[in-house]
């Protein structure tokens, strides 16, 4: 990709309003545009990290055997009220009346709308276990919409929600999902906290929040800076750890997922049964497993970032190289960032050549404002002594190669 040809435009200033860096990062990168509050566009840079997200997620939902679906968006308000979470959502719903009189609902989540679909599936033990899973818009009328896509009024989730005959069952799928989870964080690159956590107006037995240390969070934690212990804000009033009788660090953690064993809360208003070996008919036990995907987006900047812009980790970054000719007009110059162009995108890598005729310095900083992990420079080193300038933008390490030595010491740094 050629940057005259993309749809990217970068801003030297803080935007008004950015309260978080990544709020602030994602609009200076040209990631997201606001419509109005609460509500954004996902630009081409920001929809390339989304869409490996959601790449990432799926690979790790599908080895643990959940199978993909598509949920609608618009809802009955007859099922929420049969759950009775209509009055526990409150104006946090969008509701409506359609021309044919029907009550609906923008669905803020999925849980009486898959449970609905298990009802009419589910008839015996023979039709259990399953685990479904969805990547979905979501709608929420929040009040106060902040931090950019952190908050917002319209989100991206994963969605999991899996079907048991027997809490035993339930509980070995709960495990293989906090597994499953930990390699999601893990691949994006995040250093993620997992605590129980209080089940909310999702209800259930036993709930688990996963978290990151986060200025734009909406939560605290308290770790010991002696053994790492660490307990919600609820649990560690006396801000004291109880093995090593030190003093806890207060942290300010985003969420970015929560799983819950719920058990027999959505089957058993909704009347999912099913009819075992002995002709008895059970309530099948249940389980939902929630993840931020677009959220997921401003906790990687808010972990991955310095003084000057992003640091994607690659397995996310919206580009793998920035290819920066110093001078476009010196013939030399661009035959050689042309051909690195072509032959690193040949070799399956996803680059970024900056063809702009604008300053060497201009480049850089917006290179760094992107954050690839990667720039090749093709400049003076070039001329003089044929060599190229290979920056690690995490480690700011500088390497000159001859051209011979390029894709060896890209491919160490990329995978090393």
């Amino acid at each position: 990709m050629f940057w005259t040809k993309s749809f990217i435009t970068t801003l030297k200033e803080i935007p008004e309003n950015a309260e978080s860096i990544s709020h602030q990062l994602m609009l200076r990168s040209n990631m997201v545009r606001m419509l109005f509050a609460g509500v954004y566009s996902y630009l081409p840079l920001g929809y390339k990290v989304l869409s490996k997200i959601e790449a990432i997620v799926r690979q790790e939902m599908n080895k643990t055997g959940a199978q993909e679906l598509l949920l609608p968006g618009l809802q009955p308000l007859e099922l929420w009220q049969k759950t009775g979470r209509d009055e526990v959502m409150g104006e946090t719903m969008f509701r409506f009346v359609d021309r044919r009189g029907r009550k609906l609902v923008l669905g803020p989540t999925h849980e009486e709308a898959i449970t609905d679909l298990a009802a009419n599936f589910v008839k015996s033990y023979r039709d259990l276990p399953f685990v479904l899973y969805q990547i979905q818009t979501k709608y929420r009328d929040e009040l106060r919409p902040r931090f950019g896509i952190v908050r917002s009024c319209e989100f991206i989730m994963k969605d999991a929600y899996s079907f048991n005959r027997d809490t035993k069952g339930l509980d070995e799928i709960y495990e293989k999902m906090r597994a499953a989870y930990g390699n999601i964080f893990k691949r994006c690159g995040l250093d993620v906290i997992s605590l129980k956590a209080d089940s909310g107006v999702m209800g259930g037995s036993l709930s688990h929040e996963f978290m990151v240390l986060a200025e734009s969070g909406e939560d605290i934690v308290y770790k010991c800076k002696i053994c790492g212990e660490t307990r919600g804000a609820a649990d560690a009033a006396i801000e004291t750890c109880p093995h090593c009788k030190e003093d806890m660090d207060k942290l300010t953690v985003l969420e970015v997922g929560h799983i819950f064993k719920l058990g027999e809360k959505y089957t058993k208003p909704l009347n999912v049964r099913f009819l075992d070996e002995d002709g008895n008919h059970n309530l099948v036990q249940m389980g939902c497993y929630g993840i931020g995907v677009s959220r997921l987006i401003s906790a990687i900047i808010e972990q991955n970032h310095d003084k000057d812009g992003i640091i994607w980790p690659v397995a996310v970054a919206p580009y793998d190289v920035a290819i920066v000719p110093v001078n476009i007009a010196e013939k030399s110059v661009w035959d050689k960032a042309l051909e690195l162009h072509d032959q690193l995108q040949a070799m399956g890598y996803e680059v970024l050549m900056d063809d702009r005729d604008e300053r060497a310095g201009v480049k850089f900083k917006d290179a760094d404002l992107l954050g690839l992990p990667l720039r090749i420079t093709v400049g003076n080193k070039w001329l003089k002594e044929n060599k190229l300038e290979i920056r690690d933008r995490r480690s700011q390490k500088v390497q000159e190669v001859g051209a011979e030595q390029l894709v060896p010491t890209l491919q160490e740094i990329m995978h090393g």
